[in-house]
């Protein structure tokens, strides 16, 4: 991949009932090139929408990739990535880093009203699968849109040097987390 292709990476810390996601432009190079910053509900269903405005606001027409931290911020906040992909015209890649089972089980114990149940458990089941791609010495789990497996991968891989998080979520994740610990 070339030194100066983008992605925008979003992550997200929360404390209570706001989640600040912060958004990192950052080259293949590692060289960090602009953020962007919003909140959503924690418990809500915005994220999706919170990204999308993140991404018009930031208005960056040289970012080439969107990538997000986890499925479901902001405590079961789901993520619909073929929503993403569709909005901002951005190939999406969603990158987890640890392997479970699925969100269905804990979905249906963080809620009682059936209706947000049945919302939440739609729209997670309606994303694409996750798929293991080994990064430096680990394993990363990626679901994409708008990618072919082999090419999220490669995107994925090219933009993580080491430690096994991309870095465009790597300096997301910090930013967000510096905008919770300055409250």
């Amino acid at each position: 991949m070339k030194p100066g292709v983008r992605a925008l990476g979003v992550a997200e810390s929360y404390r209570e009932s706001t989640s600040h996601f912060a958004g990192a432009v950052v080259r293949a190079s590692r060289v960090v090139d602009g953020f962007v910053f919003d909140t959503c509900t924690v418990g809500g269903s915005d994220a999706t929408a919170t990204v999308c405005e993140m991404v018009e606001r930031l208005g960056r027409a040289d970012v080439r990739y969107l990538l997000i931290a986890g499925i479901a911020p902001a405590w079961f906040n789901v993520l619909d990535l073929r929503q993403l992909h569709d909005r901002t015209g951005l190939p999406t890649v969603s990158v987890t880093f640890e392997d479970s089972p699925g969100l269905g089980s804990a979905i249906r114990e963080a809620f009682d009203d059936p209706e947000t149940v049945q919302h939440r458990l739609s729209t997670y089941r309606a994303q694409p699968d996750r798929r293991p791609v080994t990064v430096d010495d680990g394993t990363v789990y990626v679901r994409s849109v708008g990618l072919a497996d082999q090419e999220a991968a490669d995107v994925v891989r090219a933009f993580t040097p080491e430690g096994g998080r991309p870095e465009p979520l790597r300096v997301a994740r910090l930013a967000a987390r510096g905008l919770v610990d300055a409250e």
